[in-house]
C-alpha cells in the first residue's frame, strides 16, 4: 500500500523521540534548536545510495541503522557528542512496512546515542538516504586530521576488513561479517574520550590506507603501517592471509577510528581500551615526509592496486 508524502512525514514524526533543546522539530519549514552554552557545533552529512553503499538485498532495518551510523562515526572522529540529525529519503514507493523497518533501525540507534531527528524531506525516486548529523564539543577539544606529529604512534579501534570480506562473500557471508557490513558500530564514546589524548583522528570509511593518507596530507607528515599488526576478527582470520590483508588495508566500510598519539600516552590508551571494552591496536608510526607506506612481515613495502574506495 502506498501513502502520500505528508502521511509519511506524520508517520515519522509520531515515532521520533524528544530532546529539551529542540524548540521546534518535524513539521515546520525548518527546525529550531537551542545549542548549549559554551559548546561548538560539529556538523556532518552523508548520502547512501542503493547498490553503492549497501547491497540491494539489504533489509530496511539495516539500511536505517547504517544511514545514521556512518554519520555518528564522523561525529565520533571529531570527539563530538551527538545531538540532532535530519533525514532526507528518496523512495521508489511509499511503502509503510518498509518505512517502519527503516525507522526501527534508524531510531533505535538514535535513541541509544541520544540524538533527535528534527527534520528532513521525502521525495520519490531511486532509493537514497541523506542524513545530516550535528553534535557539540568544547571549544578547542575537537579531534582533527591536521594534528599528527612525527614520532606519533598510529592506532585503530576494533578490527578491520570484516565489511569488505562480507561483500566478497556476498550473497552468503557469515553472520558476523554480515553484521559488520550492515550494522557498523560508531565509536562515539571512544571519540569523546580521545580528546586531549590523540593528536589527530578520523574514521575509516573508504579504506585504512586511503583515509590515513588524508590525515597525513592534512598534517604534512608521512606514515608507516605494519600490515602484520592490523587487527582481525575471528571470522576474518579464517581467510587466506593475502586476501585478509587487502581487505583490512584497503577495503573500507569499517567505521573504526584511526588516530595518532605520542608514545608516552600508550599506557593511557591501553587503559582506555579496557574501560571502553574495545581493542585499541598500534599499527604503525608517523614519520617525516609524505604519503603512507605499508610494510609486510619481511619489512618490504606492500603496494596495493588501490589504497581504498573512490566514487569517481
Amino acid at each position: 500500500m502506498n501513502t502520500g508524502e505528508f502521511d509519511l512525514i506524520t508517520h515519522i514524526r509520531a515515532r521520533v523521540g524528544q530532546r529539551t533543546d529542540v524548540v521546534l522539530g518535524i513539521g515546520d519549514d525548518a527546525a529550531l534548536l537551542q545549542p548549549p552554552a559554551g559548546r561548538q557545533l560539529v556538523i556532518t552529512a552523508d548520502t547512501l545510495n542503493a547498490g553503492v553503499h549497501f547491497p540491494e538485498a539489504t533489509t530496511a532495518h539495516d539500511i536505517g541503522w547504517k544511514a545514521l551510523a556512518v554519520n555518528l562515526s564522523d561525529l565520533a572522529a571529531m570527539g563530538a557528542v551527538p545531538a540532532w540529525c535530519t533525514l532526507s529519503l528518496s523512495l521508489p514507493t511509499s511503502d509503510p512496512a518498509w518505512l517502519d523497518g527503516f525507522l526501527d533501525g534508524f531510531l533505535g540507534l538514535a535513541q541509544s546515542h541520544g540524538i533527535a531527528l528534527v527534520g528532513g524531506d521525502t521525495t520519490r525516486g531511486p532509493l537514497a538516504i541523506a542524513v545530516t548529523a550535528i553534535g557539540t564539543v568544547e571549544p578547542g577539544r575537537a579531534l582533527r586530521r591536521d594534528g599528527a606529529c612525527v614520532g606519533d604512534d598510529i592506532w585503530v579501534s576494533g578490527t578491520l576488513g570484516d565489511a569488505a570480506a562480507a561483500l566478497h562473500a556476498w550473497p552468503d557471508p557469515s553472520t558476523t561479517l554480515r553484521e559488520r557490513l550492515d550494522r557498523p558500530t560508531p565509536r562515539v564514546e571512544l571519540g569523546r574520550r580521545l580528546a586531549g589524548i590523540a593528536n589527530a583522528a578520523l574514521d575509516v570509511s573508504d579504506g585504512l590506507l586511503a583515509d590515513l593518507g588524508h590525515l597525513c596530507r592534512a598534517s604534512g607528515v608521512g606514515a608507516e603501517v605494519e600490515l602484520t599488526q592490523l587487527p582481525a576478527s575471528t571470522a576474518l582470520a579464517t581467510y587466506p592471509l593475502a586476501a585478509r590483508i587487502a581487505w583490512q588495508a584497503t577495503g573500507g566500510d569499517d567505521y573504526e577510528l584511526c588516530f595518532t598519539a605520542p608514545p608516552a600516552r600508550r599506557g593511557m590508551l591501553e587503559a582506555l581500551g579496557v574501560e571502553c571494552d574495545l581493542p585499541l591496536t598500534r599499527i604503525g608510526r608517523i614519520v617525516a615526509g609524505a604519503g603512507v607506506r605499508a610494510r609486510d612481515a619481511e619489512g618490504q613495502v606492500w603496494q596495493p592496486a588501490r589504497p581504498g574506495y573512490t566514487h569517481f
